[in-house]
């Protein structure tokens, strides 16, 4: 378990290891490492055994010409790591997306609220305007997904009678979009508007014209060095997107009359309101969910027919009794919650956090205390913190049950939301204003599922933007609830 605040003080301090290399050089020799010959997870891993330390200084992509200055003070650990959501010490000014910052030219001028600190005055008003707008449309977040997820299982169960084999991704990607575009747009479907079937593909191509610096295409080996050319020696330009996201604000504009409605009277302006709307909606949302649910979908079917099963009975048995699918019915189901949580632990789908030093501070990891001076970039890698050793039994593990009973106690260190678990989303954090739909999403996801079929065969390929998932057969229900 980590150190208790006694034992924190009596850390012994020590100087931060690592080093930065060569300018230009080092940055380079250490993206090359991190995409190609190392992997991530190895390249962290093994700097944690060459310095003895989970605090070390690293460079981190894309470097040149992209970042100006890609140095960070790495976090590697579960203690260490939280201290990226203390917002009196940590600012959030232009980190998301790391040590560079897309033009706002891909979000119509604005920096958005994802790119605001928590000091900004922006900040608080756009964010409560999500917060408020996400209240006041709770009601219909079960329906309208549960139909969402009847018209993707309704497709795959048609591409499996056709092809014998079904692409999971592509129709919930369709799934995650709608879901998005009706809640924002009043129940609008977008196949009705403008953009038809092409939203998903429109997002898709918006946000892979900001993120390519920070993935690899995953090409044939002969190719990295050009790929590495090609994606992160200067940012692409957003005219590149501009008629494709112009199609998606326009679309928003017009059938999200009554969102924006509310985002005037909060005092926002409502083109600065919609360009926000399109960056939630498509970035925020739309790329955690379309990936959320391949992830989920895979450590489910790695566990195998045992907790196939226990799931089935677990949601069979809860739906009859309760006598539907309801929110109180899903808090009466232990095991598909921890279900979720474990996946959003042991796999968090953004992966990374950055934020800038305030002050002069210290930062503590399991074993020593390090300073970190005023304006030093901190950077922590989820992955490493949420499968914590010295936190979780069987940390790399994917354990169905961890989070049943007393291991509720856990979840303060899952933090897949840019937060504790145990925390809630406000105008003065930057935990994500949809955490608690999120985990609903999945948990409805499951319940679905698993009312349909007793179980399910797939196959998946892992790549740089999460796994890719093909179902091979659906095995129907063999009970009624």
């Amino acid at each position: 378990m980590s150190s208790s605040s006694s034992d924190a003080d009596n850390l012994p301090l020590r100087e931060i290891p690592g080093s930065y290399g060569l300018p230009f050089f080092g940055p380079i020799v250490d993206r090359h490492n991190y995409f190609y010959h190392e992997g991530r997870d190895k390249f962290f891993a093994s700097r944690i055994h060459r310095h003895n330390s989970t605090v070390i200084r690293t460079n981190m992509p894309p470097g040149p010409f992209i970042s100006s200055d890609p140095r960070v003070v790495a976090l590697l650990d579960g203690t260490s790591f939280p201290v990226l959501f203390d917002n009196d010490k940590v600012q959030k000014l232009n980190v998301l997306d790391g040590t560079y910052m897309p033009s706002t030219k891909f979000t119509g001028g604005f920096r958005v609220c994802a790119y605001l600190d928590t000091a900004e005055s922006n900040h608080k008003l756009i964010k409560g305007f999500f917060l408020q707008a996400l209240a006041r449309r709770k009601d219909v977040f079960l329906p309208l997904f549960r139909n969402c997820l009847s018209e993707s299982f309704a497709e795959i169960e048609d591409q499996l009678s056709k092809n014998t084999k079904a692409g999971f991704n592509d129709v919930f990607s369709q799934a995650s979009f709608n879901f998005m575009f009706r809640l924002f747009c009043d129940n609008k479907d977008p196949s009705q508007t403008n953009l038809a079937s092409k939203g998903p593909k429109l997002v898709d191509t918006w946000l892979l014209f900001q993120l390519a610096p920070l993935a690899t295409l995953g090409l044939p080996k002969i190719f990295n060095y050009v790929e590495d050319f090609v994606i992160r020696s200067f940012p692409f330009p957003a005219f590149l997107t501009k008629s494709g996201y112009n199609t998606l604000y326009d679309a928003f504009k017009t059938h999200a009359t009554t969102l924006l409605d509310e985002a005037e009277k909060l005092g926002l302006d409502r083109n600065e309101a919609c360009h926000n709307v399109v960056f939630t909606a498509g970035f925020n949302a739309y790329g955690g969910l379309k990936n959320q649910f391949p992830v989920l979908l895979k450590w489910v079917g790695l566990a195998g027919d045992k907790l196939h099963a226990d799931l089935a009975s677990e949601v069979r048995r809860v739906v009859s009794a309760e006598g539907g699918v309801t929110l109180n019915a899903l808090e009466k189901m232990p095991l598909v919650k921890s279900v979720v949580y474990e996946v959003l632990r042991i796999e968090p789908v953004v992966p990374y956090q950055y934020g800038r030093a305030r002050e002069d501070m210290v930062v503590r990891s399991h074993d020593a205390s390090f300073e970190v001076k005023k304006g030093e970039m901190l950077f922590g890698y989820q992955p490493f913190a949420t499968k914590d050793p010295r936190i979780f039994e069987d940390a790399e593990v994917f354990v169905a049950r961890r989070f049943v009973g007393e291991g509720e106690k856990m979840l303060k260190h899952v933090l897949w939301s840019n937060g504790k678990e145990t925390e809630e989303a406000s105008v003065s954090n930057k935990q994500c204003a949809g955490k608690n739909l999120v985990v609903l999403l999945c948990r409805l996801f499951l319940v679905d599922l698993f009312l349909r079929y007793d179980t399910f065969e797939f196959e998946f390929k892992q790549s740089g933007f999460g796994p890719s998932i093909t179902l091979k057969s659906l095995t129907k229900a063999s009970t009624l609830f």
